[in-house]
């Protein structure tokens, strides 16, 4: 049996609203689950600080140049990723943001591969991994629960980290 390889990662995604819409990306082809729609962010690069980063990715994501407008939610969740044998804790750090300029584009060639104005009322009926639904205020599993990721599709929530 394959060694299970544990990795913690910092990312920072945009809560981004307006009249009633958040602005979510798609997850595409290139990412561990095709599909799934997200909050715009990612990945804290090293000496990054992410209030940097999170301006940047959603400059790269949507094409909108954005401000940070308050603290950011921390939350914290566990991905069971199968097809690539790793237990992730993943720290995100959800800021509120503001957009200042640019038109709405999908990234080309990265990680996702649309995004969208979404009313909010729809999001809990989408296809997303629960932190999008706790920065929301949406009911989600809770956040000790393992995700678990197969195949490029969302299995289950399983109970515990262990």
């Amino acid at each position: 049996m394959a060694q299970i390889q544990h990795v913690t990662r910092l990312a920072a995604y945009g809560l981004v609203e307006r009249e009633g819409l958040v602005l979510l990306a798609r997850a595409g082809v290139r990412s561990d689950l095709p599909g799934t729609w997200w909050l715009p962010g990612g990945g804290v690069e090293h000496g990054e600080h992410p209030e940097q980063a999170v301006v940047r990715e959603l400059q790269e994501e949507t094409g909108l140049a954005v401000r940070v407008a308050g603290e950011p939610a921390i939350l914290s969740d566990l991905l069971d990723i199968r097809a690539r044998g790793i237990l992730m804790h993943s720290v995100r750090l959800c800021y509120p943001l503001v957009v200042e300029a640019g038109e709405l584009r999908a990234e080309v060639d990265g990680t996702t591969d649309d995004v969208a104005w979404v009313p909010r009322e729809r999001v809990a009926s989408l296809s997303t991994l629960p932190f999008v639904r706790r920065a929301l205020g949406l009911p989600a599993p809770d956040p000790g629960r393992v995700v678990v990721i197969d195949a490029g599709r969302l299995v289950d929530e399983g109970p515990d980290g262990d």
